[in-house]
């Protein structure tokens, strides 16, 4: 059971870095760029996926070891 607490509290956490991630991006973005760009937008939704693909990727590592 311990282990399921363990998965969520990371999963938990792992959304919240996305989410800071985008929004940190998006205002970075929106300061820099005009907001009806796309590119803006997108910028800020690849930074959030990296954000999420390196806690996964921390995760497994740490777990392997």
């Amino acid at each position: 059971m311990e282990g399921v607490v363990d998965s969520m509290k990371n999963m938990i956490d792992m959304l919240e870095r996305a989410g800071w991630t985008f929004a940190q991006a998006f205002l970075g973005t929106f300061v820099v760029a005009d907001l009806s760009s796309a590119k803006g937008a997108g910028i800020a939704g690849l930074a959030a996926a990296v954000s999420v693909l390196k806690t996964v990727v921390k995760d497994r590592v740490a777990k392997q070891k």
